[in-house]
């Protein structure tokens, strides 16, 4: 059974399994307001008897699981080795990844959806050009692509520049064409 860092005192499964469902719900629920989550936690706290600062440090602790999880990308079989790894029981760590299992596509969508709308890429235009001359003799003669992107990040417009080689915009094309089929799969 797993223990608390705090008390040393065996965690019991249905607390774990009570924890876990507050969790991710919080991280499914992106117009939840922070507000809610901790009077949820402060609910949870009151009910389970644990004191309430402990239980905010294991939380912190628990969502650096799946934040890490969903960065990289992990099956919930990876993600359950994790938290055996840092000392879970098999029967907790199993349950997390299953739930994991269920949430990660919604977590995912939710994490795109917001990267996207950090940085909206409004317009840009290009141009290419080869260099007629230089002091680098080798760079006489090469193509190279200049790139100007509107970004709207929140409410502000910004230009941001970008002068590519041919070998970088060839890597810079592969990449998008990897993020557009990966956005295809989700929609």
């Amino acid at each position: 059974m797993g223990l608390l860092n705090f008390t040393r005192d065996p965690v019991p499964e249905a607390q774990f399994s009570a924890l876990t469902e507050v969790l991710f719900r919080f991280l499914t629920e992106p117009k939840e307001q922070v507000e809610r989550f901790l009077t949820q936690l402060s609910d949870f706290a009151t009910v389970n008897k644990i004191s309430l600062g402990p239980l905010k440090n294991i939380v912190k602790s628990i969502l650096l699981v799946p934040n890490g999880a969903l960065k990289r990308n992990l099956s919930s079989e990876q993600v359950r080795a994790d938290f055996i790894a840092l000392g879970l029981s098999e029967e907790k760590a199993s349950y997390f990844a299953e739930q994991w299992k269920v949430n990660s596509p919604t977590l995912t969508r939710l994490a795109i959806g917001q990267t996207l709308m950090i940085n909206q890429l409004i317009d840009m235009e290009w141009k290419f050009g080869v260099t007629a001359g230089s002091s680098e003799l080798e760079k006489v003669g090469s193509i190279f692509l200049q790139l100007k992107l509107v970004i709207k990040k929140g409410s502000q417009m910004e230009n941001v520049y970008i002068e590519l080689t041919l070998p970088q915009f060839y890597s810079f094309l592969h990449e998008m064409e990897r993020v557009k089929t990966s956005l295809e799969s989700f929609s």
